[in-house]
């Protein structure tokens, strides 16, 4: 099961055909579904998420919290909008492509994806593309 949660004035647009395209995406890294949430807040919220878990004192726009069991992919994966917005605005790109590359980045962590050197990010940087040109295709 997928979810959206929202502590702010955003909502998905188009709630299902984003749920389809991450059960898509969840399928052919060759996982299955289990409880997926995603948390929509604003810089403070997610600043204080990461001072707490992850004791980074910087602002993100995406942090992803695994649950995973076995080949069954669980966790929760909380979204600045306001982060996305602003770095939407620094790549030249449209708010709901940069909402939906962080959401696909959280989930590819999910499936094992690290982007902790060049060679990561470059190989996750890949399967954002790719999975962002299966959801803006249909």
């Amino acid at each position: 099961m997928i979810n959206f949660i929202t502590e702010e004035a955003f909502k998905v647009d188009r709630p299902e055909a984003y749920k389809r395209w991450i059960l898509d995406a969840i399928e052919n890294e060759s996982f299955e579904l289990g409880e997926l949430s995603f948390l929509f807040c604003d810089d403070a919220h997610l600043h204080k998420l990461n001072v707490e878990f992850l004791n980074h004192d910087t602002l993100t726009d995406v942090l992803t919290f695994e649950y995973n069991i076995g080949n069954k992919i669980n966790g929760d994966i909380c979204i600045s909008t306001e982060r996305v917005r602003e770095n939407a605005a620094h790549h030249g790109v449209s708010f709901f492509n940069e909402l939906a590359r962080v959401m696909i980045h959280g989930v590819l962590h999910l499936c094992g994806y690290k982007d902790a050197n060049q060679n990561e990010k470059t190989i996750m940087r890949n399967k954002e593309n790719y999975y962002l040109s299966q959801l803006f295709s249909e």
